[in-house]
């Protein structure tokens, strides 16, 4: 089958199963999205959404967080992993936003992987969440696991599986397929042992006999 056919029809059964999918990680404003995907990295999007009810009730501003006392800020989101990295960038980055891009979170691809942390998948999610711009696909670990399991790309490095499935799914998907791939992989397709009897992929799966 055509790669780009089946890629067409696994969208369409993950549409049907998750109709109503989204960002996980709640926010309101674009600096929000930013700080909670950056934590997002190596937790889980609840722990993260626990952290952030606090955090952004204390830090209302791009101009808050690039004021923000590190060792504060670090014992504020200890509990996310790897704080002393995420805080670090998350306080760089903010001072870069108010430094080069005059207080506001850039939108743009380029604007947001100049900053600190901000690697495609985040750049992607947060074009996506916060300004409803589509430049490409967040791969993360639910996306790298599936996109080899679905046969869309035979490659473990992000930025070459973003690419692989940049050419297979229709444009007018690429904002939604990371959140579908993902709520699939937490509901169905887990790393240690998939739901074959649950999965609405399994006769479009090549590796459904893992």
């Amino acid at each position: 089958m055509d790669a780009k056919i089946r890629a067409l029809q696994i969208i369409k059964l993950l549409k049907k199963e998750y109709p109503a999918v989204r960002v996980a990680l709640d926010f309101s404003n674009p600096i929000e999205i930013l700080v909670a995907t950056i934590l997002s990295a190596q937790c889980t999007d609840k722990r993260v959404n626990i952290v952030t009810k606090d955090l952004f009730k204390k830090y209302g501003s791009v101009k808050d967080y690039a004021k923000a006392d590190l060792k504060t800020f670090q014992k504020e989101i200890r509990s996310t992993g790897f704080y002393r990295n995420k805080a670090k960038n998350i306080v760089n980055a903010a001072k870069k936003i108010v430094n080069d891009f005059g207080g506001r979170v850039p939108d743009t691809m380029d604007g947001l992987v100049s900053l600190p942390g901000v690697a495609r998948k985040t750049a992607n999610i947060v074009l996506t969440s916060a300004f409803g711009k589509v430049e490409g696909i967040a791969v993360d670990t639910h996306a790298l696991r599936l996109s080899k399991r679905l046969g869309l790309s035979r490659f473990s490095d992000p930025v070459k599986v973003e690419r692989d499935l940049m050419a297979v799914v229709a444009k007018k998907d690429w904002g939604s397929v990371n959140f579908l791939l993902v709520n699939h992989g937490r509901a169905v397709c887990n790393a240690k042992k998939p739901l074959h009897d649950k999965c609405v992929l399994y006769d479009l799966c090549p590796s459904r006999k893992i």
